[in-house]
C-alpha cells in the first residue's frame, strides 16, 4: 500500500443472522476502501474476535444467538484499550427510546433500524471511511 492509498476501514459485524451478515458483507465489499475483517453471531465470540482483531468500526445487532449486543457494547465501553477502541454503531430491529438511550450512554456513535435505515447505515460507514482516509 502506498502512502497515497489510505488503509481500508476495518469493519467487524456482530449479527446473528447469516443472511444479513452476508448481505452486509457484500454491500460493504462493493463500496471499496472497506474491509470486513470478521463477524460473530454471539456475544462471547464477538468479544473474543474484537480483542484479537484491530477493528475501526463494529456494527452490532442487539439480539444475538447467545448473550446480547448490549453485553458487547458494555464490554467495549468498560475496557476500550482491550478492544482497540473501535467506533460502534447499532443495527437492530429494536429501537425503543430507553434502549437507544442506554446505547448512547454506552458510547454508541449511531443507531440504525434494520427495517428502515440500511441506506443510512451504509452512508455512515462511507463517512467513517472518508474520515479515516482524511486522517492519513
Amino acid at each position: 500500500m502506498s502512502e497515497l492509498t489510505p488503509p481500508p476501514l476495518r469493519v467487524f459485524l456482530v449479527e446473528d443472522s447469516p443472511l444479513l451478515r452476508g448481505l452486509l458483507s457484500d454491500i460493504l465489499a462493493e463500496l471499496g476502501g472497506i474491509a470486513v475483517i470478521g463477524s460473530a453471531a454471539d456475544e462471547a465470540a464477538a468479544l473474543q474476535a474484537l480483542e484479537a482483531r484491530d477493528a475501526d468500526l463494529a456494527i452490532v445487532d442487539l439480539q444475538l444467538a447467545s448473550g446480547s449486543g448490549i453485553g458487547v457494547l458494555r464490554a467495549l465501553n468498560a475496557e476500550p484499550e482491550r478492544f482497540g477502541r473501535p467506533r460502534t454503531v447499532v443495527f437492530s430491529a429494536y429501537g425503543h427510546a430507553p434502549l437507544r438511550e442506554l446505547c448512547r450512554r454506552l458510547g454508541v456513535d449511531g443507531y440504525f433500524d434494520k427495517a428502515q435505515q440500511m441506506n443510512e447505515l451504509i452512508a455512515y460507514v462511507e463517512a467513517a471511511r472518508a474520515a479515516l482516509a482524511g486522517g492519513h
